[in-house]
């Protein structure tokens, strides 16, 4: 099982295929194998780099609070690890917005992204929905349900608590993301964000937000989307655009 030392715990991750770097990172409570459903093969030209996140799927968890900076801190140490001195991303709400911290911490190592249901901050929608992650609500689940989550989350129950401790922790945060303009500004790489038309706990005004905020950035509200718009009917329109936006770039550089 390939594993590398991060910050003081065990990451996972699947390195595949051969070309540039292409790093895709999973949503909270997610695992990296949820990409499968998005790109059923490897995007042809393109080393695939596809960890779990701290504490989630086969990755263990360290011993201090989860913070989605110090998630992006993790990405940045893996990379290193790689030899990876700059690469293209994907990322999926929790790993949109690391990768929000990654471009803007260390804006050189981020050369185009696609960043999907991210924010710049936590709005009261969410804060709500994270509330409701609470050691009781793990209890009330059926037992396929939980089941379901320890087929996921391999190190067991302490682990899947951990999450829900750190879901529920966005309840409260307030400068994990607090992305102002001036701090948008800092990102280098092309991007484009993709949000969906519905999603519950995004307005569509925070990725206008980040469009505005991000130098020459695309936008692609998806017409009647939800959070993650990326899966389901959804998976093969966004794989062809997703993938089309990022070879643009090699394009242009070449």
């Amino acid at each position: 099982m390939p594993t590398t030392a991060v910050n003081g715990f065990e990451m996972y991750f699947e390195d595949r295929g051969a070309g540039e770097p292409l790093i895709l990172l999973h949503g909270g409570m997610g695992i990296g194998d949820d990409w499968r459903h998005v790109f059923p093969r490897d995007p042809d030209g393109y080393r695939i780099i596809v960890p779990d996140l701290r504490g989630h799927g086969r990755s263990t968890s360290p011993d201090e609070a989860f913070t989605i900076r110090r998630c992006a801190g993790d990405v940045l140490s893996l990379m290193d690890n790689l030899d990876i001195r700059r690469a293209k991303a994907i990322g999926l709400s929790l790993g949109a917005k690391t990768l929000l911290h990654v471009s803007t911490m260390q804006p050189d190592r981020v050369d185009a992204m696609v960043l999907v249901s991210a924010t710049p901050r936590f709005p009261q929608p969410l804060r709500d929905a994270a509330a409701r992650f609470t050691r009781a609500s793990f209890e009330c689940l059926t037992v396929a349900e939980r089941d379901a989550l320890r087929a996921r989350h391999v190190y067991g129950d302490g682990q899947i608590l951990r999450l829900y401790d750190m879901m529920r922790s966005f309840a409260t945060s307030e400068d994990d993301m607090a992305f102002t303009p001036a701090a948008l500004g800092a990102i280098t790489a092309r991007t484009l964000i993709v949000h969906g038309e519905n999603d519950p706990y995004y307005p569509t005004e925070m990725a206008m937000e980040l469009a505005r905020s991000i130098r020459g950035a695309s936008l692609w509200i998806v017409p009647g989307g939800p959070h993650g718009p990326i899966f389901g009917t959804m998976a093969e329109p966004f794989a062809s655009r997703a993938l089309a936006f990022l070879g643009a770039s090699a394009a242009v550089e070449s």
